[in-house]
């Protein structure tokens, strides 16, 4: 099978395909610009790069969230749009996972962070065993002190990975009781071909929606709504 794989959750813009085990191409950018304008000019440049014929993909994967609100809306709005045109099946991976599987094999329990300000994580628990990966904790938005604790009660190694790693590593340093480490720079941002490699065990347990059905996953209310139902508690 082969697989498009898109990632615009977070700091990264990402665009892979991967084909059963191999990874044919992958364009990620961490940079100053907004996925409005590096989202679709990069999956230009693998289509060309590798003679990419859409007829031949038999799925579209995006990291469905959760992550930055506007990054997910310019994420799903692409792969709506591919999946409608080209009338393949969508596969929402949620974005921690993803994130996770960048460390496919790890020895040690794996913990995305992702920076949800507000002292708030995007986060989970993982580890790997000889069946894949396995989720101890599922994605959720907590703070980080809840999150340490939860480590801490499980007392095993882990290793930290994300957006979220320099803003909490202080944090961690004096409040993590268990031994840690953190990944190194090619593993610990978000990567399209870990959406797309995940997808495609998705795709083999029938884990697809059509376009019309998917809507990314935020998990929490973006700020503006958050000061809605504020305003609306003090006026009443």
């Amino acid at each position: 099978m082969k697989i498009l794989g898109l990632d615009s959750s977070g700091l990264v813009a990402s665009v892979a395909v991967v084909e059963e085990d191999n990874l044919l191409a992958e364009y990620t950018v961490n940079y100053k610009k907004t996925h409005s304008q590096t989202l679709l000019p990069m999956l230009d440049a693998i289509v060309k790069m590798i003679d990419l014929d859409f007829d031949t993909i038999d799925a579209v994967a995006v990291a469905g969230g959760p992550g930055s609100f506007t990054g997910l809306r310019i994420g799903s709005a692409t792969a709506k749009g591919l999946g409608l045109a080209l009338q393949k099946p969508l596969i929402q991976i949620p974005t921690v996972d993803g994130l996770a599987y960048n460390l496919y094999g790890c020895r040690d329990m794996v913990c995305p962070l992702m920076d949800a300000r507000r002292n708030q994580t995007y986060t989970g628990l993982y580890e790997f065993t000889a069946e894949g990966m396995k989720t101890l904790q599922c994605q959720c938005a907590v703070g980080i002190d809840e999150i340490v604790k939860e480590i801490n009660n499980r007392s095993r190694p882990v290793v930290f990975l994300g957006d979220g790693v320099p803003v909490f590593r202080p944090f961690l340093e004096e409040n993590c009781k268990t031994e840690y480490s953190f990944a190194p720079a090619h593993m610990n941002k978000q990567r399209a071909a870990s959406v797309a490699a995940l997808a495609c065990l998705y795709y083999q347990e029938g884990k697809t929606e059509t376009a019309a059905e998917h809507s990314p996953d935020y998990l929490r209310l973006s700020q503006a709504e958050r000061e809605r139902q504020e305003k609306e508690r003090q006026e009443q």
